[in-house]
Order: structure tokens, then sequence, then C-alpha cells
């Protein structure tokens, strides 16, 4: 995970990331997406897609959903999670998708948005 603390720049840490798929931390382990071109029908910046569309309950950017409220223990807006969406990358854990800066490896969803075209 120091690869993510170390990027010198965004497009290194957009070529880190790219292809990462979010796992929550409930539970059922429960697929929330992976970092791609909006594009990827699986990609969450796809906002015709079940993980990238703001509307839809599968998706990270619904604030009334599980994953995307500010207040359940496994939505990465959570400031105060300790278990937030895994970020894993050839079956390695690579970061966590969270707002919460004291975990180590932390990706701001917020950021990863702003970045969007370059994935």
């Amino acid at each position: 995970m120091s690869s993510i603390s170390s990027a010198q720049d965004f497009s290194e840490l957009v070529d880190y990331l790219r292809g990462a798929k979010i796992i929550a931390q409930d539970y059922e382990n429960t697929y929330l997406g992976k970092l791609s071109n909006e594009f990827d029908s699986e990609s969450i910046f796809s906002e015709v897609g079940k993980y990238g569309n703001e509307f839809l309950s599968s998706s990270i950017w619904n604030k009334f959903s599980t994953f995307g409220n500010e207040f359940n223990s496994y939505s990465p807006f959570n400031e105060l999670s300790r278990n937030p969406p895994m970020l894993i990358k050839q079956g390695e854990i690579i970061g966590y998708l969270t707002v919460n800066k004291s975990i180590e490896g932390a990706v701001s969803p917020n950021l990863l948005k702003a970045l969007k075209d370059q994935f």
C-alpha cells in the first residue's frame, strides 16, 4: 500500500488503481464495482451502469443506499468507518476507498470522481 502514498502525481495514482475491484467489508463482501472508464458497465464512473448510477441502490454514489450514505459503517463516505470498502487488484488489497484519512492506504472516492476522465 505504500505505492499509493508515494504516488508523485495523479496519473501515477490512476495507473496504480485502474482495474481495481471495490469490495465491501460487510458479511457478504459485496461487490461494489471497479475502477475503470465510464464505458465499462461495471465501472463506478458509468452513469448508466449498475455501480455508477446515482439512483441505483448498488451504487456508492447513491446517498440513500447502504454503501453511499455517510452513516453506514461500511460506506466509503463515513469519516469514522474502520471497515471501508477494499480496493483489490490481482487478488491483493492495494488500498481502501474511504474519506477516513486515518486509515492507511485511504483513497477518497471524491478524489477518484474528480479524476474519472483519466481512467
